[in-house]
Order: structure tokens, then sequence, then C-alpha cells
């Protein structure tokens, strides 16, 4: 049977994920598991793999399935082509690949260093907390040079990807 990328509201995949079970539409929520960033403590969560995405089972996608995922609760829209929006379904290799990344239980890391020129947040080191511009980076040697402007001076630091992020 066909899957379909629907899209959600921001951190509503798990509400959309619950309503869509209720109406017993077949869902699949990936979910990965990490380190949990408190100030106290250390936990292990889940959290989506796609955050803000989550896939239905349809066998037949006629208008009244289409409703009834469109008003769940959390849902934004389901994914397909942008010239007729009519919906396009997720290869089964595509999420059997998805599947079996998720049964081999590896450590998975999702990314988003900050680009040459976009603002980024030390949170890591003696200047946790301060913002500024990167000026250079290498991400493959995760070496980075933050311009922070201090006193009408501009000062670089170099940093490593885990001391710094997006804003």
């Amino acid at each position: 049977m066909p899957w379909y990328a629907v899209s959600t509201r921001s951190r509503h995949e798990y509400k959309a994920n619950t309503g869509l079970a209720q109406k017993n539409i077949p869902t699949f929520l990936p979910e990965i598991e990490v380190w949990s960033k408190r100030k106290d403590r250390k936990k292990k969560i889940f959290i989506p793999l796609f955050p803000g995405y989550l896939f239905v089972e349809a066998p037949q996608l006629d208008n009244e399935t289409k409703i009834s995922i469109l008003k769940t609760f959390g849902v934004v829209r389901i994914l397909g082509k942008k010239e007729n929006t009519e919906p396009v379904a997720v290869p089964d290799n595509k999420i059997e690949a998805i599947q079996r990344l998720l049964n081999k239980k590896v450590e998975v890391f999702s990314l988003q260093y900050p680009q040459v020129g976009e603002p980024a947040k030390i949170v890591d080191g003696p200047f946790a907390g301060i913002e500024g511009t990167v000026i250079a980076s290498n991400a493959e040697k995760e070496l980075f040079v933050i311009s922070i402007e201090l006193l009408q001076r501009s000062v670089a630091i170099k940093l490593e990807g885990f001391q710094i992020t997006k804003i």
C-alpha cells in the first residue's frame, strides 16, 4: 500500500499521529533517541527523525480520505507536486530504508551548522551565550570563526562544531 508524507504544524507530530490513529489511518512516525540538553541533567529522549512530518498509509487516496487526513488536528497538508497539488506517494523502498535505519539502533545526528555570514550563538566554553556572525568555517574539521561585536570592535574566536549553533 502506498505511503504519503504529511506536513504537520511545528511540534505537533505526536498530536497529529494520535489523531490519525483514532481515525484508524495507519501512520509511521520515525523517531530517534537523543540526549536532551537540560541545565541540571542529561536524559535520553525520543524526537521525530523528520521534524514537522509523518507518513500515512492509504490504499486509495480519494477525496474522503484526503479530507479525513487534512481535518486532523495538527495536519497542514499532504505533500505532492506544486503544479496540481496532487499528493505523491513515497516509494516503498524509501520507507523500508528508514525502517531499517531505525531498527539498526545506530546513533543519528542532525547537524545544522551556521554558514558564513549567518548569525550564530556560542553554546559551550568561556564565551557561552554570546552571539555573533560566522566569518569563516570548515565543516569537515568542525572549525568556525565567529566575529563578535564588543565595544565597537570585532573579536574573532575559533570554535569547534559542538560549541556553536544557528540562531
